[in-house]
């Protein structure tokens, strides 16, 4: 009988079950989305360029690892490095000598400059597997190099400036660029020398004699090596050319993992919800069930059923705009330079299946839990309960709503007196915390909103009045539909605000920083060891310093919970007078007067979250992963606009790729003659071009807003129609005893009304409990939310309330008029 009554119900009452098809298959939507995501950042491999024709390459690991504790409690966290990582040139004859290597070559990639061009050198020995051919001359000596450019000529001289300086070399042969880019082939040793990393390489290419297996091969170099480099074959070959592909692994993994996970929960949390509504309404149907014998395993049976009826219908077809979903969100993130360009998406079945497997246990469990009271009372208690909401509150969702209330405001306290990412980390449990306290006292919650909204309905005429009365005596209805609206404020506000707020602080730490007059992004004669000593010489300059623009990574947490941060650094070329004139870094403890070797300043914020005070040694790891422990001689208050970290440009020239200054900061007035030194621009052009640079993390932020923030209204509109809809007989009810339309739709109004201001409240007092300590750890500063941003976010809440609940209303009102009406 069970089987045959879900068939029935979904059969004759198909509108009982739109609404909890459509929750069921947005959540099917966000989860496969999101798993698809994660599939990919696991699986991710692109297949190499520039070592596609070396069968075997010896690289360092492109990754930084952290251990924290020890024995059972040990973890181990890899974090992509900012730079390449580079293995010593003495592997190269290790490599070179085992028994199926046919040439071991020392591979290395750096910039020099050349007549106020920027050219890519590498050594000759490369041309081997990357296949590029003379087309005059022959290869380089001694002070020679082969050169790919327009209008070069053997036998002439050039000046190349490297990180050692100006030099001249004959051009002993000229080449096409393969991608058309100038290119200069020097001797392997004077390439290792020049390239500012002395006996360290990027990559060792190791071919093999004939007949000897690629696998043999990477057997034979491992051992010959000992584990001081990675050995890779295949696609594997792509992680020797940097950490472009650790940067992909570790985004998509984060938004398909950590996103995808709190996205996930939102979607069950939302769905289990709007089930239990649809269960809930049908109380009256299983209280007569009930009355004429149905047994409560009959009657868990049924619900049971008619969810393996609809679950898995509405996951099935949520996939589909799923993958659609995962496409464009993956096809973003390529068009912005987040993923490389040859990385491609990865569906399988695997997050296809989950998804549909998360919509069958959601509407089970979601099912079950609300079947459990109809299914154990008495008939008569049963029919009427249907009739009148009871009003006792349960002693199980009661007290652990009470404690999710009390633990996101202890939790609170606890961040607001943590600084740096400790607050950040605990600030995330707390908007969960609070959303799970609606949850559960959803119904107390509730009457608690009618009383305090419906006060002012009192006196707003018979149609408020009733309104307010309705809410009162409707709590769980009012609840149900309350929660998602909270939901999609609580979520939407937390992200977009967190980035307003950051943004603002950024922007205001720029606006009082730059001192300078000019900035020039250095290119040409500007991107050379002498360009900040050309700057200075330009009359009209008072004062010209060098930026090197990297980062490095600095341990941060507490305990046994600790990782690497990435932190923006500044290299330092010039004096520190010269530096406080163009920058005001807002010096908090100690001095930056007299910044040497081995001596770093860093934001009192990143001092912070790293536990370290000035005087003392910070460890860190450099771009290219070296560790390091300088000291530190001061902490200032702008680093979230400026720097985070700043230290001598010798500290860091030798862990970099280029060793050349990005930028040259100038005091004094004379904008013409700097622009031969690279791209100019003045301090508020400068800023803008810097929040240009932040857009992706903007976007990132306003995509996964968007992802919660729209499931939750859907889900909101869904469950207010619902609600309209199930009313049917009390509207009709309403006209039979003298309602006019009118009265009836403005009390549906009020209704919405109520529904809507409640789930802004809330929603935004969850968002704002939660800015509040995250903002003060990272920034030290209050939440930023604009007025305008958060207006359209009210209204647009507002309006989807107000149209959920009129447009059902009207079809319930035809519906239901009586005759003559």
């Amino acid at each position: 009988m069970p089987n045959g009554l879900a068939r029935a119900a979904v059969r004759f009452k198909p509108a009982a079950f739109v609404g909890t098809f459509v929750a069921l298959m947005m959540a099917a939507v966000i989860v496969s989305a999101c798993g698809i995501l994660l599939e990919t950042g696991v699986r991710a491999s692109v297949p190499p360029t520039r070592y596609a024709d070396a069968p075997v390459v010896a690289a360092a690991d492109q990754r930084a690892h952290f251990v924290t504790g020890s024995g059972e409690s040990r973890s181990e966290s890899a974090t992509p490095l900012p730079d390449r990582a580079r293995v010593d040139d003495s592997l190269v004859q290790k490599a070179g000598s085992v028994p199926g290597a046919r040439t071991a070559v020392a591979d290395v990639t750096f910039p020099v400059q050349s007549g106020g061009r920027s050219v890519t050198a590498h050594g000759w020995g490369s041309t081997s597997f990357t296949g590029e051919k003379l087309t005059a001359g022959r290869a380089p000596g001694p002070g020679e190099i082969a050169l790919a450019a327009p209008g070069a000529s053997v036998g002439e001289h050039t000046t190349l400036t490297t990180a050692d300086g100006p030099r001249d070399f004959r051009i002993s042969g000229t080449l096409k660029a393969s991608r058309g880019e100038p290119t200069a082939w020097f001797t392997d040793s004077e390439a290792v020398r020049l390239s500012g990393h002395p006996g360290r390489v990027d990559a060792i290419a190791v071919l093999p004699k004939d007949g000897v297996t690629d696998e043999t091969l990477k057997s034979q170099v491992a051992h010959a090596i000992g584990g001081k480099a990675d050995v890779h074959t295949g696609d594997d070959r792509s992680e020797a050319e940097g950490s472009e592909l650790a940067y992909a692994q570790e985004m998509l993994t984060g938004l398909g993992g950590s996103f995808g996970g709190i996205a996930t929960m939102v979607a069950m949390f939302t769905a289990a919800g709007t089930v239990a509504l649809s269960v809930g309404q049908r109380a009256r149907e299983y209280a007569l069930l009930r009355a004429i014998g149905t047994t409560p395993r009959q009657i868990r049976r049924t619900i049971a059923t008619e969810a393996l009826l609809v679950a898995p219908l509405a996951g099935a077809v949520g996939v589909l705009p799923g993958i659609a979903l995962a496409g464009w969100w993956f096809g973003q993130l390529k068009d912005r330079g987040a993923i490389p360009e040859a990385l491609d998406l990865s569906v399988s079945f695997i997050p296809l299946v989950s998804a549909v497997g998360v919509c069958v246990i959601t509407a089970l469990l979601a099912g079950y839990m609300a079947a459990r009271r109809p299914s154990r009372i008495r008939p008569g208690q049963a029919l009427s309960e249907s009739s009148v909401e009871r009003l006792r509150f349960g002693w199980i969702r009661t007290p652990l709503g009470i404690a999710a209330a009390v633990g996101g405001c202890v939790f609170a306290g606890i961040a607001s007196s943590m600084t740096g990412d400790d607050a950040a980390n605990v600030a995330l449990g707390i908007v969960m915390l609070f959303m799970i306290a609606v949850a559960l006292l959803g119904p107390l919650v509730a009457r608690g909103c009618a009383a305090l909204f419906g006060l002012p309905l009192r006196g707003a005429g018979a149609s408020a009045s009733l309104a307010a009365a309705n809410s009162r005596t409707n709590a769980r209805r009012l609840a149900s539909a309350i929660t998602p609206i909270v939901l999609a404020m609580a979520f939407s506000s937390t992200l977009v605000f967190m980035h307003t707020s950051e943004e603002r602080v950024t922007a205001d730490q720029q606006r009082d920083g730059i001192t300078a007059d000019h900035i020039v992004s250095a290119s040409g004669a500007g991107a050379t060891p002498d360009g900040v000593t050309k700057a200075a010489r330009v009359p009209g300059v008072t004062s010209a310093v060098g930026l090197l623009k990297t980062s490095v990574l600095v341990p941060v947490g507490s305990g046994g919970d600790r990782w690497l941060e990435s932190a923006s650094t500044q290299g330092v070329t010039g004096s520190s007078r010269d530096l406080a004139k163009v920058q005001d870094l807002d010096v908090r403890t100690g001095t930056l007067a007299s910044l040497g070797k081995g001596e770093i300043a860093v934001d009192a914020k990143l001092a912070d979250s790293a536990h370290v005070k000035t005087g003392e040694r910070m460890e860190l790891r450099l771009p290219d992963g070296t560790k390091a422990s300088p000291k530190v001689v001061a902490t200032y208050g702008r680093g979230l606009g400026l720097s985070q970290v700043t230290l001598p440009a010798t500290d860091l020239k030798h862990h970099v790729t280029s060793s050349f200054s990005s930028e040259i900061w100038t005091k004094g007035a004379a904008p013409a003659a700097l622009t031969a030194l690279g791209t100019l621009q003045d301090r508020d052009g400068y800023a803008t071009a810097q929040s240009t640079d932040r857009a992706v993390n903007a976007w990132a932020n306003a995509v996964m807003a968007a992802v919660l923030g729209g499931f939750a209204a859907v889900a909101a509109v869904n469950t207010l129609v619902m609600t309209v809809l199930d009313r049917r007989r009390e509207l009709g009810t309403l006209r039979l005893i003298g309602s006019t339309r009118r009265q009836v739709m403005r009390m549906v109004r009020w209704e919405a009304l109520l529904v809507a201001c409640a789930g802004i409240v809330i929603g935004s007092a969850i968002a704002l409990a939660t800015l509040v300590p995250m903002m003060n750890g990272l920034t030290g500063e209050s939440p930023y939310i604009p007025p305008l941003l958060y207006g359209s976010f009210v209204a647009a809440t507002l309006a989807l309330g107000l149209a959920a609940t009129a447009l059902p209303a009207r079809a319930a009102l035809r519906d239901s008029s009586p005759s003559g009406a």
